[in-house]
């Protein structure tokens, strides 16, 4: 069984059991985290399909801390001038870890 549910504006592909890193929610570490916005749901060949949301759908996560994304590098060139400039970039996520799934 999974779902795909919107957390922050972005859509993820969550199941039971997994975990998944999400846009900082600004929770602290062993927060828990109730889902609503349930876009589909699919458990084998049944599949429910929200408009938006699929009702009485219900996900229920735990926060298990923060931690940084992979180093992202850029770089600023002036050709004439002779000047370059690295620039990197680590964005902060949510880790949470999904504990249970309801439908009704």
């Amino acid at each position: 069984m999974y779902a795909i549910v919107e957390i922050a504006g972005k859509q993820y592909r969550v199941e039971k059991d997994s975990t998944i890193n999400v846009d900082k929610l600004g929770k602290s570490e062993n927060d828990e985290l109730v889902i609503d916005k349930v876009l589909m749901v699919a458990n084998g060949d049944s599949v429910l399909i929200g408009q938006p949301y699929v009702k009485n759908a219900k996900i229920t996560a735990k926060v298990i801390g923060d931690v940084k994304g992979d180093k992202v590098r850029g770089i600023k060139f002036l050709k004439r001038k002779r000047h370059e400039r690295t620039i990197g970039h680590r964005q902060d996520y949510s880790q949470i870890k999904i504990s249970e799934m309801t439908v009704s």
